[in-house]
């Protein structure tokens, strides 16, 4: 019997994206044939790792200031990967930039969700710059992780479009619905082959 694929994702704060993850994974494992095996979190009191512990996910806590580089902290979360026998990293509100110790050894396996229609607003507070700029139509985009700030290649989006009423508050809150929905599909789809760059 062929081994399921072996999933951790990476998050920073209230873990609303890994909540949606487990759900959808637990819900219907047969549809998404891989498994949450690990939640990786750089700040050992962040809800995530309460969501964790209710879904029966094992949470592996570091704390970067206990390392001397970004770099040994990364060789740590490296080596608790590889003794889960991790297959591919979904970052999901996870904070820190992935340096080329991760990259190297998960090269074409790092996943990211972000809150626009990249490449349009980059960075952090992209709900507000869009929303600042005045735009019609934002969204959310799915892609591969490389060393720069949402740069990697794009694997799917989706379309939500800006009221006449929106708030800041009451699109970021369509925004992370969207998120909750496209981003399990899509990871599914990656590591079952069914969605590359070409393809998207």
């Amino acid at each position: 019997m062929k081994r399921r694929p072996r999933i951790a994702v990476f998050a920073s704060g209230l873990g609303s994206n890994f909540q949606a993850l487990v759900d959808a994974f637990q819900a219907e494992p047969a549809r998404y044939e891989c498994d949450i095996a690990l939640l990786v979190c750089d700040k050992p009191q962040a809800y995530a790792v309460k969501r964790a512990e209710a879904a029966g996910v094992p949470a592996a806590c570091f704390t970067p200031k206990a390392y001397s580089s970004r770099e040994q902290y990364e060789e740590a979360v490296l080596l608790k990967l590889r003794e889960e026998r991790i297959d591919w990293i979904v970052l999901a509100g996870y904070m820190r930039l992935v340096t080329p110790v991760l990259l190297r050894a998960y090269g074409g396996r790092i996943l990211n969700i972000h809150p626009s229609l990249l490449p349009a607003f980059p960075g952090l507070n992209a709900v507000k710059q869009a929303f600042d700029y005045g735009v019609r139509v934002t969204g959310v985009t799915v892609h591969l992780v490389d060393e720069g700030m949402d740069t990697g290649a794009i694997l799917a989006q989706r379309v939500v479009f800006v009221e006449e009423h929106d708030t800041v508050e009451t699109l970021t809150a369509r925004i992370h619905a969207a998120e909750h929905e496209l981003y399990p599909a899509a990871v599914a789809d990656v590591v079952a082959g069914r969605l590359s760059p070409s393809r998207a």
